[in-house]
């Protein structure tokens, strides 16, 4: 469709897009997409990410997972235990039992 969204698809995968904005991509490894200004993430056999843009943004996988909003709190995760930030106040960590 002139001026409308476009894509392809195939055995390996797909990807589309509309003029403007979100676009992605899936196959068999996993997944991309982003809204342009806006959100964006990967996913796939390890774990996903994502952000948006000025605001708060994560990973998490197998081993874990972190995430951190800017200018606050942030974090990570994980089979040792879990530890944290808070701005101003302080870092704390909780060893896994």
């Amino acid at each position: 469709m002139p001026g409308g969204p476009g894509g392809v698809a195939g055995p390996q995968g797909a990807a589309g897009a509309i003029p403007g904005g979100p676009g992605g991509v899936a196959g068999p490894q996993g997944a991309a997409g982003a809204i342009p200004g806006g959100p964006g993430g990967v996913a796939g056999p390890q774990g996903a990410a994502g952000a948006i843009p000025g605001g708060p943004g994560g990973v998490a996988g197998p081993q874990g997972a972190a995430g951190a909003i800017p200018g606050g709190p942030g974090g990570v995760a994980g089979p040792g235990g879990a530890s944290g930030c808070l701005p101003g106040v302080g870092c704390a960590g909780v060893p896994a039992p």
